[in-house]
This record gives structure tokens, C-alpha cells and sequence, in this order.
């Protein structure tokens, strides 16, 4: 299986974005590319597709950027909440704990 890694320069121009802001975006935690040896960015086909997301949150849905990163954390829980939820996982002590372990996460995400 073959990954696909795009420099800062060639992900910012494929996103009609200007490199500054994805560097801003990962100080603020919204993305975490990886990085060569030399410490340069590299960014994943998945980094690409989040950073389309916050690009569409921020310009077309007016969402700010602390409300774009309150909405990522939810979606992530979410995520992790999504397979816990089979009766196969409920079964199991360990998979309660961890649907209400997930399930405090999201009231936090949440503000409740």
C-alpha cells in the first residue's frame, strides 16, 4: 500500500489555502502532520481531507476557529462512541466502561 505525503506548499495549493494557515492550524491542534527527518511537513491524504473540512467550517459555515476545534472533538468521540454502541461490546464490563468513559467525554466536548 502506497501513502500519499504532500509538502506544506503543495497541500496549501491544493487546498486554496496559504501555507501560514495550515501552520497555524497545527499550533492550534486542528491538524498533527507528520514530519520528514529534516522536520519538514508532511501531510496524509486524511490531513488533506480534515483540513477540507475546517477549510468548509471556517469560510462557509462561519464557524470560528474554537468552534471548529469543539466540533472535531465531538466528531472524534463520536467515532470512538459508534462501535462501543453493538450489543457485542455492551456486553462486556470493559466496553460499559468505556461507552460511559466516552460518554463523559462528550458532555465535556459538550460543555455540560
Amino acid at each position: 500500500m502506497e501513502l500519499e505525503l504532500y509538502f506544506i506548499s503543495t497541500a496549501a495549493e491544493m487546498l486554496g489555502m496559504h501555507p501560514q494557515t495550515l501552520r497555524k492550524y497545527e499550533r492550534l491542534g486542528l491538524i498533527q502532520p507528520s514530519r520528514t527527518i529534516g522536520s519538514m511537513r508532511l501531510y496524509s491524504r486524511d490531513e488533506i481531507e480534515r483540513l477540507r473540512l475546517i477549510k468548509h467550517l471556517v469560510e462557509e459555515a462561519g464557524i470560528n476557529l474554537a468552534g471548529v476545534q469543539r466540533l472535531l472533538l465531538i466528531s472524534e468521540v463520536v467515532q470512538r462512541i459508534h462501535p462501543l454502541m453493538d450489543e457485542g461490546a455492551l456486553a462486556t464490563g470493559a466496553g460499559r466502561r468505556q461507552l460511559v468513559h466516552e460518554m463523559r467525554r462528550l458532555s465535556e466536548a459538550l460543555g455540560l
